[in-house]
């Protein structure tokens, strides 16, 4: 048997968290780690590891309770605005092998960046290879 995620521990009770969601498939609570204050990470409570082996139902469980709680957490740490991201694999930044959706709240003077920062060396791509990307994509 597997070692559960420290995500399947939260949920289960057993490694102590700040929970502010908990449905049947999905619990959101805010991170140990924040990177500002009220960043909340919303998982489900199955350890699929990446996106892509999320079922439908379960995905729109995660999505929607994204979609409700990110008013709620800006408005309960007065928040300017807000980032939501998701490392999907290792290569990405992924910590947890374990789903999970991060909401960070963003504010005028927090000298943050913008998502576009995440990666150092950007592609220099010329018209027809984005056109061959996006076929390949489409198809």
């Amino acid at each position: 048997m597997d070692t559960p995620t420290v995500f399947e521990q939260i949920i289960a009770g057993d490694i102590p968290s700040h929970m502010v969601y908990e449905s049947d498939t999905i619990s959101a609570f805010l991170d140990a780690n924040p990177l500002a204050v009220g960043h909340t990470l919303v998982v489900p409570h199955e350890p699929y590891e990446r996106l892509t082996d999320v079922p439908e139902t379960t995905r729109i469980d995660l999505w929607t309770t994204v979609h409700k709680l990110l008013p709620a957490i800006e408005s309960a740490v007065e928040a300017d605005a807000t980032t939501v991201g998701v490392n999907d694999g290792s290569e990405a930044g992924q910590e947890v092998p374990h789903v999970h959706i991060h909401i960070i709240p963003r504010f005028e003077d927090d000298n943050g960046s913008p998502i576009h920062a995440v990666v150092n060396q950007r592609p220099d791509l010329g018209q027809s290879e984005l056109e061959t990307i996006a076929e390949t994509i489409r198809s």
